[in-house]
């Protein structure tokens, strides 16, 4: 009797035997995802945001000013490089179709999902790492766009952080918040590299003269001593740049245009109402 139940097992055709196997691979499979190791799932903590919540996952460059010194970035601004940073942006953009809004100023980048997305079920470390590691990525991959080198000297590093921001109130004074930092930030580094490049100080004696100064005084230096008027630099610089999702036309092979979802970049006031009124879809959900 054994040999006429192995002879009619291998006698089965060739594609009851792939069948076979397939279902001996499963049921092994299955055996194993059972196995008594498995209880260590417990400690992976369940970190899903909470449902009706704005998220924004900040993206932000982790020793940038060795970075920037090492790859020779312009002092105050490096065009190239805050180019390069909103590319990056947008590439993320068009992977994750639930950000609506983005902004960006200096090494950082913050991304707002709106309030009802569901990418990766919400879960914040799962978004922090994939937004992250894509836009690091993007940052390496078109660096030779905007730099004469192939790629950086060395591995550049940004960190992700997930932050949650129930009302509609609290997501525009973040995006407010950032846009106040991006303005102080680049009027002390305007004024500190006018003294160090053209007033002729060391970065230290630029540092002590700054030390206690007002808005207004260093504009007051940058005016009476260099003949700058801040409120005429490039708006790229004192205000960042915004990315937003919004429809509008596209140019079709035969001459018209359709409505299609869309990344529109500008350099504009998130503070004020203008943004807003001109992006209302961004708060009707």
């Amino acid at each position: 009797m054994f040999v006429v139940r192995s002879l009619a097992v291998f006698s089965l055709s060739s594609a009851r035997r792939t069948h076979f196997d397939r279902r001996w691979l499963v049921l092994r499979a299955g055996n194993m995802a059972k196995s008594k190791f498995e209880y260590v799932r417990q400690f992976e903590l369940d970190d899903r945001c909470l449902p009706n919540t704005w998220i924004v996952v900040r993206v932000d460059g982790k020793g940038f000013h060795k970075f920037s010194d090492s790859h020779g970035y312009a002092k105050p601004n490096d065009e190239r490089a805050l180019r390069l940073m909103s590319r990056s942006a947008s590439a993320v953009m068009d992977e994750f179709k639930e950000i609506c809004v983005a902004y960006g100023q200096s090494d950082e980048y913050s991304f707002v999902f709106r309030k009802e997305a569901q990418a990766y079920s919400r879960r914040s470390s799962k978004l922090a790492t994939n937004v992250c590691s894509l836009f690091t990525s993007a940052f390496v991959y078109h660096w030779s766009e905007y730099f004469d080198s192939a790629k950086p000297q060395y591995p550049p590093v940004f960190d992700g952080r997930t932050v949650l921001y129930p009302s509609d109130h609290n997501m525009r004074d973040y995006l407010s918040w950032r846009q106040a930092d991006c303005h102080i930030n680049n009027l002390y580094n305007t004024t500190f590299w006018a003294l160090v490049l053209k007033g002729g100080l060391t970065p230290h004696e630029a540092e002590e003269r700054l030390k206690g100064t007002l808005s207004g005084d260093k504009n007051e230096i940058l005016f009476s001593q260099f003949g700058v008027n801040y409120n005429t630099e490039p708006e790229l610089y004192r205000k960042g740049t915004v990315l937003v999702r919004r429809r509008g036309p596209v140019p079709l092979p035969n001459g018209g245009t359709r409505d299609k979802s869309q990344i529109f970049q500008s350099n504009t006031d998130l503070i004020g109402e203008d943004f807003w009124k001109e992006n209302s879809h961004l708060l009707n959900s």
